[in-house]
């Protein structure tokens, strides 16, 4: 008779204790199924299929993201929100969203996973549907429908990155995840693009919320018909990228300020803001991941403590780039859209930089909740509370002085130059990183 703990659960039953059995990505015996079990040499067709359907699946995670960035003066307008309440609404979700991932990342070690993904999917499109019938006068069930959906998406962040992990060995693994982050930032710019194409075509920004619903239906389908109930958890401690790059930068981004009626050609010039917008966040996230997992790659061969210093090194040119950037945009908005767009390549080059310094100083085994406690403690201390803060200081600058157009202006520009010196203190703490990296990796590999 086979071990029964030897694979993972087909469905929510919890298995055996830990010291009856290993499990995560330290399983050792694997019982032939129906499961994808293949040469960890030569990964079947169907592995990159599997990993094609998670990647969709993450680029609509991000869309449903950044949807409400890209309205945000819409939402503003029609609840009547106040700078503070606006940011608010983004704190809402990125809360719900950290206090949900350690319990998606405990259940993601012990139970099946594409039960969990397939719920998460089907939950947060749900909810995002939902949303888009909300009137303006129930603003606050529309706060709580965005809580929900930060708690749906954390299902599949926490998730999601384990099970292509455990598809590829060390080389490919490290493409296959790099391909997986660099949807990212393409949702990122996607989300804000089509929300704030669909409020410009249509006039009501509900329809924003009527398109990831209807593409997270279409990745539901895939997931059940092209994702096995089990994957083989992988025997050898994983020391590529594994783990789901999620320091973003998630501070409310000013759209475009529309009137009630404008003319074709004002709408023209706002739906092309918005589309240079987006296309800055895709293009420079996806060169960003390239850059970062190249630079490491090399670099690494000339210095053991390289991956912390690239880290601190771009968060330092992205802090400085972002304040430029700030201090250019009443004067000159090409300057402004250049440096922002240097500043996000600079961000992005960490994401599979950080993915991998978190993967090769944890054990394997304990993968899910490695991920799930990098999301509660980066948005802990980072996105879950600073659009709220911007949002209060701008409120009290405009407080102070008399209502205009040039200070609702001026307030929003400096209160978001404290992003900017944030940005050099998390430099600063990738530098103090790199005088403890390679112990903490040595004491890893020995567990």
């Amino acid at each position: 008779m086979q071990n029964p703990s030897a694979h993972e659960n087909t469905d929510l039953q919890p298995q055996p204790p830990p010291e009856e059995q290993n499990y995560g990505a330290t399983a050792t015996h694997v019982r032939q199924g129906p499961f994808v079990s293949v040469s960890r040499n030569d990964p079947a067709k169907r592995d990159y299929l599997i990993a094609a359907v998670l990647c969709y699946a993450n680029l609509i995670n991000f869309m449903d993201w950044f949807i409400v960035p890209g309205i945000l003066l819409d939402l503003q307008k029609s609840f009547e929100l106040s700078d503070g309440d606006t940011g608010l609404l983004q704190t809402v979700f990125i809360l719900c969203y950290m206090l949900a991932a350690p319990i998606f990342g405990y259940l993601g070690d012990r139970y099946n996973r594409k039960i969990i993904l397939g719920a998460g999917i089907f939950f947060w499109s749900g909810v995002t549907l939902g949303s888009s019938f909300i009137s303006e006068l129930y603003y606050w069930i529309f706060f709580l429908s965005r809580g929900l959906v930060g708690i749906g998406t954390a299902s599949y962040s926490t998730i999601a990155p384990t099970i292509i992990a455990d598809l590829f060995e060390e080389g490919r693994r490290t493409t296959m995840l790099s391909i997986f982050y660099i949807f990212i930032p393409v949702g990122s710019g996607l989300g804000y693009v089509l929300a704030a194409g669909m409020a410009d075509i249509t006039g009501d920004w509900h329809w924003a919320f009527r398109i990831t619903p209807c593409m997270g239906g279409l990745a539901l389908v895939l997931l059940i018909l092209l994702v096995p109930r089990r994957t083989q958890r992988r025997t050898a401690p994983h020391r590529a990228l594994s783990i789901s790059g999620t320091i973003r930068v998630a501070a409310e981004k000013p759209g475009v300020q529309r009137t009630a009626k404008t003319t074709w050609c004002q709408d023209v010039i706002s739906l092309a803001k918005n589309l240079i917008f987006g296309g800055i966040t895709i293009g420079m996230g996806i060169l960003g991941v390239i850059t970062g997992a190249e630079a490491a790659r090399r670099l690494r061969k000339i210095n053991n403590k390289a991956d912390p210093l690239i880290c601190a090194t771009s968060m330092f040119v992205s802090a400085l780039c972002l304040y430029i950037a700030l201090m250019v945009a009443q004067t000159n908005i090409l300057s402004t859209f250049i440096f922002i767009a240097f500043g996000e390549l600079f961000l992005s080059v960490n994401w599979a930089v950080v993915t991998d310094i978190l993967l090769y100083v944890v054990t394997p085994r304990r993968q899910s909740t490695a991920i799930a406690l990098q999301i509660l403690v980066s948005h802990l201390l980072g996105d879950a509370g600073s659009p709220y803060l911007i949002g209060i200081i701008s409120n009290a600058i405009q407080a102070k002085n008399a209502y205009s157009f040039q200070w609702s202006f001026w307030s929003m520009q400096y209160s978001f130059i404290v992003c900017a010196f944030v940005g050099v203190f998390g430099g600063g703490f990738f530098l103090l990183t790199s005088f403890y990296i390679e112990e903490d990796r040595k004491e890893a590999e020995r567990l």
